[in-house]
């Protein structure tokens, strides 16, 4: 579980993939070829004797090459890696300064565990402002109900949210569609009682998750242990929104956002 503060700087280890393909240096060059042809994504691949990073092959690498040369004669020695305690924001400056598109992450020992792209540094970005967020709203639910709250960082079954707004943008969905496939959509922020969860903001999100069958999503709560009458949850109830499919996707209006944007160009 990870636990994210307003006043913690992000790390790399916040935002890294650690579960990461690599490759042997007695790979070759035909079968290297061959997974960067068949995978989702992937121009170049981590080359680790165990776990233990040797060196980088990127497709540019393969060029020119003879299908049966091993991959330790080609690959990249000289390597920039990250460590997990880095700050991102350095992390970032190296990758926007060397126009590299991912770092490999390693411990003390020179052993992998995991990476992070420049998608990554994106994401982060884009999540950025939400821990002052929610913890201004922790702040208001513990002033008002006059009970305790604590923040958690986890993914949510969306199964098991209950809505508290009734209709999203359909125009905005197809953003939000695109967010999630690539892995940039921030958290869900969710309020969590002995009775239910309700959802305070991210419902574009789960409607979008919902349409590409995602079943969980990471999200910030705010756990609260004591039965108390929380406003949201009125508002869901006198809407008749139990779960996600009850929100409805409007297609007769834009965003008020986009229809600002297109007044102004009128």
């Amino acid at each position: 579980m990870r636990v994210m503060t307003a006043d913690r700087k992000p790390r790399v280890e916040d935002y890294m993939t650690r579960d990461v393909a690599t490759v042997s240096p007695d790979a070759t060059v035909g079968e290297v070829s061959q997974r960067i042809a068949e995978s989702d994504g992937h121009s170049g691949f981590p080359v680790c004797d165990g776990r233990h990073v040797e060196g980088f092959v990127a497709a540019r690498d393969l060029l020119l090459e003879g299908d049966t040369e091993p991959i330790f004669k080609i690959m990249t020695r000289e390597l920039l890696v990250a460590h997990p305690e880095m700050k991102l924001d350095d992390a970032a400056r190296v990758i926007l300064r060397s126009g590299i598109q991912r770092l490999p992450v390693v411990d003390d020992a020179g052993n992998l565990v995991g990476i992070i792209s420049n998608a990554d540094v994106i994401r982060s970005q884009i999540e950025r402002a939400t821990p002052g967020k929610v913890d201004k709203l922790m702040r208001t639910l513990e002033n008002i109900h006059e009970v305790g709250a604590r923040e958690e960082r986890r993914d949510i079954e969306l199964e098991k949210i209950t809505p508290t707004q009734g209709k999203v943008y359909a125009d905005e969905l197809k953003g939000r569609k695109y967010e999630l496939q690539r892995g940039l959509a921030e958290p869900l922020v969710v309020v969590e009682t002995p009775d239910d969860c309700l959802l305070a903001d991210g419902h574009h999100r789960v409607k979008a998750a919902t349409d590409l069958d995602i079943e969980a999503m990471d999200a910030y709560v705010i756990v609260i242990e004591e039965a108390v009458d929380i406003g949201m949850a009125k508002t869901a109830k006198k809407e008749n929104l139990e779960e996600i499919s009850d929100i409805e996707a409007v297609d007769y209006a834009h965003h008020p956002l986009i229809e600002t944007t297109q007044r102004l160009q009128e």
